[in-house]
């Protein structure tokens, strides 16, 4: 993967709809996806003082991180909404020159912060609830 701009990296909200459609969450500043594995020790007596691991036997889990500042009051609404009922929604998580994953999560954080003389931010972490899709960038 050559060097890719930051700024293009999204992180949007589906609608719910039978059809879903996807609507980019507020002005992202920064942004972070993470994926994660959990390791299954099955070290014994005889691995030779080598570490063994069961090949697909562990949780996997994606979290997204990001902040910013809301650019309308409908992604406002829909990720408050979203925290507030405590409902897991679909999201769908785009990174140049890598793919797009899309799959249900949940908001784990939700902060708002302002200072007297700028904008006011915001910043989420989402926490994987299910199997996602990934699909590669042509």
């Amino acid at each position: 993967m050559t060097a890719q701009r930051g700024r293009d990296m999204l992180v949007k909200i589906g609608d719910g709809g039978s059809a879903e459609s996807f609507t980019t969450v507020a002005g992202l500043r920064t942004r972070t996806f993470s994926l994660n594995a959990r390791e299954v020790d099955t070290t014994h007596a005889e691995s030779g003082g080598w570490r063994e691991l069961l090949a697909g036997a562990g949780v996997r889990q994606a979290s997204v991180a990001g902040a910013g500042v809301f650019l309308n009051d409908a992604a406002a609404l829909a990720l408050r909404a979203a925290f507030f009922a405590g409902a897991v929604r679909s999201f769908r998580l785009s990174v140049p020159g890598l793919g797009t994953m899309t799959g249900p999560f949940l908001i784990a954080n939700l902060d708002y912060a302002g200072d007297h003389d700028g904008e006011a931010t915001f910043s989420i972490a989402l926490a994987s609830a299910g199997a996602l899709s990934f699909e590669v960038e042509p």
